[in-house]
């Protein structure tokens, strides 16, 4: 009944949120034979996420747990604002952009004050704010529902505002991002709305300081194979570096 990403992320929720799943019951739940979910859960064993048990599994890596705002931008920020001004110098006239709501995503916001010609759309209350009196940006809002802990509009009023547009680069801020898994973040609503941003940008630039890398927070938004660009810090390991580019993933690292 779904592909097998899309099986597989249901099945990394239900470990999420019950810390084990059985074989028998998601065989039930998901339309699917006993030996396809044997073989999700040994792909998710095999990426860390769950450990086999008798009939079974349990969770092997559990998700950070959201933080505000006030505590996102307090942590790595010199890594952030280095990752927005090298960002900031993607962009250039004439470009039609999206920006995602994040504390990586705002520094980005606040090196292009003095950009001309550009045109952004954002689902970032705090973004909009940076952004509202640069004079050479046109700004556009999505609609929808203001979700207070992360200030990032979205839903399905959101998620209708894009399908009117075609943009040259989306700047994606996450919660994680796994080379196996992809990148994640922790809000169902705000992963269905990046996902949307993806299918309507064309070139995706993922934000992210290097202690984002192997973490894997419940909602996936894509995996790695829809991403053109990473931009990062130094403190990126040998791992992610080496995974990334093996990947064709063009790796920035902002010093």
């Amino acid at each position: 009944m779904r592909n097998t990403s899309q099986r597989r992320a249901s099945i990394l929720q239900a470990l999420t949120r019950h810390g084990s799943v059985q074989v028998a019951a998601l065989v039930d739940q998901l339309g699917v034979s006993a030996v396809t979910i044997r073989s999700d859960l040994s792909a998710l064993e095999s990426q860390g996420l769950a450990t086999r048990s008798h009939g079974g599994a349990t969770l092997a890596r559990t998700p950070p747990p959201e933080q505000t705002i006030p505590q996102k931008d307090a942590l790595n920020h010199e890594q952030k604002e280095r990752i927005g001004a090298w960002a900031a110098r993607m962009v250039q006239p004439g470009d039609n952009i999206i920006i995602d709501s994040g504390t990586t995503t705002i520094s980005l916001a606040r090196h292009l004050r003095e950009a001309q010609d550009v045109t952004v759309m954002t689902n970032g209350l705090n973004i909009a704010w940076e952004l509202a009196d640069a004079p050479g940006v046109d700004l556009i809002l999505t609609g929808g529902l203001l979700r207070k802990q992360s200030l990032s509009i979205q839903g399905t009023q959101a998620e209708a505002c894009l399908q009117a547009y075609s943009f040259d680069k989306l700047f994606l801020g996450v919660d994680g991002l796994d080379l196996q898994f992809g990148v994640t973040t922790h809000h169902e609503a705000e992963a269905s709305l990046n996902h949307k941003m993806v299918e309507r940008a064309k070139k995706i630039i993922v934000l992210a300081d290097a202690s984002k890398f192997g973490r894997v927070s419940l909602h996936r938004i894509v995996q790695l194979d829809r991403v053109h660009t990473v931009i990062t810090d130094a403190s990126i390991s040998a791992e992610y570096r080496d995974g990334l580019l093996a990947a064709g993933i063009e790796l920035l690292i902002a010093e």
